[in-house]
C-alpha cells in the first residue's frame, strides 16, 4: 500500500465530498476542511453525462441519483429555430445497461446525497474552516488551520474549486483562470409530462438547452456572449434571460414566458484553467476545478471530478510508492481532462462566432464518444 492513513481534503464540494467517499471505501481516513461554515451549494440544476453517471456508480450512488434525480436515454440537439439537427433517440445504453445514457439532477439534491455518503463514509468534517499553511516533512504534511488548529496527514488535497488557495501556495506561478467570454444563465422551470428528454438548441445569438432534473422540474441553461463581464442585479434576471430567450422556438419559447422570481435564476461568467503537470508537489495533490475547470458545454465538469477521486483513492491504496502514484495520478487524468477543457471552450467559440450548428453538434457528440472510454 501507498503508506497512506489520513488524508486531510481541503473543500466540501463535488471533488472532496466524493474523494472522501472514495477513500472510505477502501479504508483510508479523510478529513474535509470547508471553509463554508454553513456548506452550502450555489446554482440551479446540473446535466449528468452518461460517462458521469458510470463514475458516480463506481462511487455507490448511482441508484441515489437515478431515484432522485431524472435520467433518460436522450438528448435531442435542435436549431434555434426548434427544428431537428439530431434526434432524440439513442439506442442501446453503451455503458452498460444499468447506466443511463444522461441525466440530471437539482444541484441542492446532488450536494445532499454527497454530503450525506460522506458523512455515512466515516469522514470527519470541519466546517468554516480553510488550510491557511502547509510545511511538508518528508513522508507527510503538516497543515495549519485557519482557526489556528495543526493538523498532520500523510496527504493533503486541494479540492477547492478553481480560485484553488491550495493551488496558490503549491504553484505560486500557475496560470490563473481566464475569462472565455460567455456567461451562463441558469434556471428550473416545471417538466411537462411528456418531456421525458433532454433539448439542446444551438446556432442562434446563444447556446440554450433544456434537461429534466426530477419529476416534476427541469433546469434551463443559456450561454450568452459578454465580453465585457458586466456585473448584472438579480433583480433584472428574469427580464434579461426571457429577452435572450426571445428568438427561440420550440419549447423554449414556452418556457420564456413562465419565468419569474420562483424559477431560481442565476447567473455567472465562464472561466477556463488547466494545470500543466504536475498536479503535486510532495505529498500535495490537486483534483477536480482546482486543476482543470472546463465550461459547461460538455456538461462534464462534475463527472471528471469524481473521476479524479475514484483514480486517486485507487492509486494511493496500491502497493506504488505515494510519488509514483501521484504521478501516475496526473498521467491518468491529464490528457482527457483535456480534452474536455478544450473541446468545451472550442465550442463556446463555435457558439460566439455562429458557427453551423453541425459542426457544434459533431464536435459535441465525438467529444462524448472519446468520454465513453475507460478512466
Amino acid at each position: 500500500m501507498a503508506s497512506i492513513e489520513r488524508v486531510l481534503i481541503a473543500g466540501g464540494g463535488i471533488a472532496g465530498m466524493s474523494l472522501a467517499i472514495a477513500l472510505g471505501r477502501v479504508g483510508i481516513a479523510a478529513t474535509i476542511v470547508e471553509i463554508d461554515p454553513d456548506w452550502r451549494v450555489y446554482g440551479a440544476g446540473i446535466t449528468i453525462t452518461g460517462p458521469s453517471l458510470r463514475a458516480f456508480d463506481a462511487l455507490g450512488l448511482l441508484d441515489r441519483i437515478v431515484s432522485e434525480g431524472y435520467c433518460h436515454n436522450a438528448t435531442r440537439i435542435c436549431g434555434a429555430d426548434g427544428h431537428v439537427i439530431v434526434p432524440s433517440r439513442v439506442a442501446g445504453r453503451p455503458l452498460g445497461e444499468h447506466i443511463p445514457n444522461s441525466g440530471g439532477i437539482l444541484r441542492p439534491v446532488l450536494h445532499r446525497i454527497l454530503s450525506e455518503a460522506t458523512r455515512a463514509s466515516g469522514a470527519e468534517v470541519r466546517l468554516g474552516v480553510s488550510v491557511a499553511k502547509l510545511e511538508q516533512r518528508g513522508e507527510g504534511v503538516s497543515a495549519t488551520l485557519s482557526d489556528g488548529a495543526a493538523f498532520s496527514a500523510d496527504l493533503v488535497v486541494g479540492a477547492d474549486g478553481i480560485h484553488s488557495r491550495m493551488r496558490e501556495m503549491l504553484f505560486p506561478d500557475a496560470p490563473k483562470p481566464v475569462l472565455t467570454g460567455q456567461g451562463c444563465w441558469r434556471a428550473v422551470v416545471p417538466r411537462p409530462q411528456e418531456f421525458d428528454f433532454a433539448e439542446v438548441y444551438v446556432g442562434g445569438p446563444v447556446k440554450a438547452g433544456i434537461v429534466p432534473v426530477s419529476q416534476a422540474e427541469m433546469y434551463l441553461f443559456l450561454l450568452q456572449h459578454v465580453p465585457d463581464n458586466p456585473r448584472i442585479p438579480e433583480e433584472r434576471f428574469p427580464a434579461l434571460l426571457g429577452d435572450q430567450l426571445r428568438d427561440f422556438g420550440g419549447a423554449l419559447g414556452a418556457i420564456r414566458d413562465g419565468l419569474g422570481p420562483s424559477s431560481r435564476i442565476n447567473y455567472r461568467p465562464l472561466e477556463k484553467l488547466l494545470l500543466p503537470p504536475p498536479w503535486h508537489r510532495g505529498r500535495a495533490v490537486l483534483i477536480g476545478d482546482a486543476a482543470h475547470a472546463t465550461t459547461p458545454h460538455l456538461a462534464s465538469g462534475a463527472g471528471l471530478a469524481v473521476e479524479d477521486a475514484l483514480v486517486l483513492a485507487d492509486l494511493l491504496s496500491s502497493d506504488l510508492p505515494v510519488d509514483d502514484a501521484l504521478k501516475q495520478f496526473t498521467a491518468r487524468r491529464y490528457d482527457r481532462c483535456r480534452m474536455v477543457v478544450e473541446n468545451s471552450v472550442r465550442l463556446g467559440e463555435l457558439e460566439m462566432a455562429r458557427v453551423a450548428g453541425e459542426e457544434q453538434a459533431a464536435l459535441q457528440r465525438s467529444s462524448m464518444l472519446a468520454l465513453n472510454a475507460p478512466i
